[in-house]
């Protein structure tokens, strides 16, 4: 369901423990951060048992199921796929008891206030998702620190977003050891703020999860801005000029989107370091220059479809896929692969008016371009006869990068590069 997915939620079974089943029915269906998926029968058989029930959100590669598939091709009992998960948890319980005896914390007084419960009433059952002990491993959290922040998942489960909560809480735990506290060290103080009164709604489930990646993204990177001015008045009346006999070539509507999107990616192949991802000690730059477009959905929500090998693709095929996916998402019929694979990422915000912004990057990425408003002003312009005052359009770019492994020479050049390919648009292109 894409690389950057790490959990999913079910959202309702169709087959019941001791139901039957034929290859390619649709089992149940599964939400992820961005779309719902159907989960095809693989084969023909019974379903026998169900570890997860509707609304559980589920870690991936986790077993959800086990099913007795016909047609001879029943998987052996040996198989360590179809094991209980229930192994895997006691096993994993037995793993952090054992941490969590070798040092006995010692809460010290500044502790014991309203998130300050013990391990046994905030998290009975200890188990940690993989991807919870992930994120603890990153920002160095030990398992009995773990053991103390509250949890609000199923049955007890401690979230991805309780830890960040926790972690921008100021770990308030952090200080549970057995060691001597220095008296003049800083302590976030413990503040109760007005939030005032008003209708409440409750975010619905793409809400909570677009938050928790949003916070988890300015946890995660160090974001630096650069911003840029680009004159578009070639590329402004090209279009104005082209977008009909574009339309009646090719039978797609021709916006600013592709033009963009055809641009960026050339001044992506110059700086390919801005095309990368981090692991680790480790920056992986990415072969393919898949561009993802920050699409709002009509619920308000925020998606992000993805134009795949957008520099292989000419004006037309960028159209075309532009289109296509813009009508999807209008219409709430994304599927998992056409949100997945991004590498870099713009979001046009001038379409709700603004002048510029400051995206958050979409992770793992390491950059994201923000395209403010193209708005016409009196500019001063070098001529033949020298300096004249010229309408123009005008546009401010704004890139975010992770400043870990984006630094201000490649995030400037690159935003600069991008600008200077919308400046110097061919006029007299044909379609």
């Amino acid at each position: 369901m894409g690389e950057s997915i790490t959990e999913g939620t079910i959202i309702n079974w169709l087959v019941s423990e001791g139901d039957s089943f034929e290859e390619g029915d649709i089992i149940l269906e599964v939400a992820t951060d961005k779309v719902d998926n159907e989960v095809p029968a693989p084969a023909s058989g019974t379903l026998v048992k169900t570890m997860y029930q509707a609304k559980d959100v589920v870690p991936v590669g986790e077993v959800i199921a086990m099913l007795e598939v016909s047609d001879e091709v029943k998987p052996s009992k040996k198989q360590p796929a179809l094991e209980s998960p229930d192994n895997y948890r006691d096993e994993e319980r037995l793993k952090v008891k054992k941490e969590i005896k070798k040092k006995p914390a010692v809460i010290p007084s500044a502790a014991k206030d309203s998130h300050a419960k013990s391990f046994s009433e905030s998290n009975k059952n200890i188990f940690f998702s993989p991807l919870v002990i992930k994120i603890a491993k990153e920002h160095h959290i030990s398992f009995e620190e773990l053991a103390r922040i509250p949890a609000t998942g199923h049955e007890g489960r401690l979230r991805k977003s309780d830890v960040f909560n926790y972690i921008e809480d100021g770990r308030p735990y952090k200080f549970a050891q057995t060691v001597t506290q220095d008296p003049t060290a800083y302590r976030i103080p413990q503040l109760t703020f007005d939030k005032g009164k008003g209708k409440v709604v409750e975010m619905d489930r793409m809400r909570q999860m677009i938050a928790d990646h949003m916070v988890y993204s300015k946890h995660t990177s160090p974001h630096v801005t650069a911003y840029v001015e680009a004159d578009l008045t070639n590329m402004v009346n090209w279009r104005n000029t082209n977008k009909k006999a574009f339309q009646e070539t090719y039978g797609e509507r021709l916006t600013f989107t592709p033009l963009f999107v055809e641009a960026i990616a050339k001044a992506v192949k110059d700086f390919p370091n801005i095309n990368a991802s981090v692991d680790g000690n480790n920056i992986i730059v990415k072969e393919d220059i898949n561009i993802g477009m920050a699409t709002a959905l009509p619920s308000g929500n925020l998606i992000v479809p993805v134009v795949k090998n957008a520099d292989t693709k000419n004006l037309k095929e960028l159209a075309e896929t532009v289109n296509k996916l813009a009508e999807k998402a209008r219409e709430n019929k994304l599927g998992a692969d056409d949100i997945k694979g991004s590498t870099f990422t713009i979001s046009n915000v001038g379409t709700f008016g603004s002048v510029m912004g400051t995206p958050i990057i979409n992770q793992p990425e390491v950059a994201i371009l923000a395209l403010g408003i193209i708005k016409k002003r009196p500019e001063v312009i070098e001529t033949e006869k020298g300096d004249e005052l010229a309408i123009r359009s005008m546009m401010y770019l704004s890139l975010s990068f992770d400043h870990r492994v984006v630094d201000g020479f490649l995030g400037g050049s690159f935003v600069r590069r991008v600008a200077d390919y919308f400046e110097q648009f061919d006029i007299n292109r044909k379609i």
